[in-house]
């Protein structure tokens, strides 16, 4: 754990709603890179190293991570309550918006305006990933297994899911036991 301190935490359920609502409006469609900004830079709810903590948690849960993440954060500082109210501001308008854009959708889909710029914004997202990613190299100083061999694992991820298109439970099931049977190891 980081022997960073969080200087913020949320002042009430409303805020927990409000924020994780507005990150979902914000990062429509991926939101890792603004909830590290948002978080961590701007809130202040997390450090870094507890950011990418439970980022790592948020990953194997079942679910998409953000509400995972969201489930998390809103149980640390309001227990159940908060849980939910940081579910439900990941959900509820974002889930409003995607009913209405399928029914806009619908109409529109068969022009190739509309294909070219959902690509467009496939390739954004992709950017935003990345730069994130690279953002988050730092944290992995404090890793037990250390940033290099972090970033070797994170390449033989990388290459098994996207240049082998390996299965994601195969490469999970084999680097993930690789990495805490090392870091196990480590630590002791």
């Amino acid at each position: 754990m980081s022997t960073e301190t969080t200087s913020q935490r949320p002042s009430s359920l409303a805020d927990i709603y409000i924020s994780f609502t507005l990150l979902a409006l914000q990062g429509f469609g991926g939101v890792l890179a603004v909830v590290q900004r948002e978080l961590v830079e701007r809130k202040r709810w997390l450090t870094m190293e507890e950011f990418v903590e439970d980022w790592a948690v948020a990953q194997i849960l079942p679910g998409p991570n953000v509400v995972n993440l969201s489930l998390m954060i809103g149980h640390r500082y309001f227990g159940l309550p908060g849980a939910m109210a940081a579910l439900a501001g990941m959900l509820s308008i974002p889930l409003l918006i995607v009913l209405m854009l399928a029914i806009v959708y619908a109409q529109f889909a068969q022009y190739p305006q509309v294909v070219g710029a959902l690509r467009g914004m496939g390739a954004v997202t992709a950017g935003l990933i990345i730069a994130t990613a690279l953002k988050l190299v730092p944290a992995l100083k404090n890793n037990p297994l250390g940033r290099t061999t972090a970033l070797l694992f994170s390449a033989l991820c990388f290459t098994g899911i996207a240049l082998l298109r390996l299965p994601l439970a195969y490469i999970l099931l084999a680097l993930g036991t690789v990495t805490c049977l090392l870091t196990y190891r480590r630590l002791k």
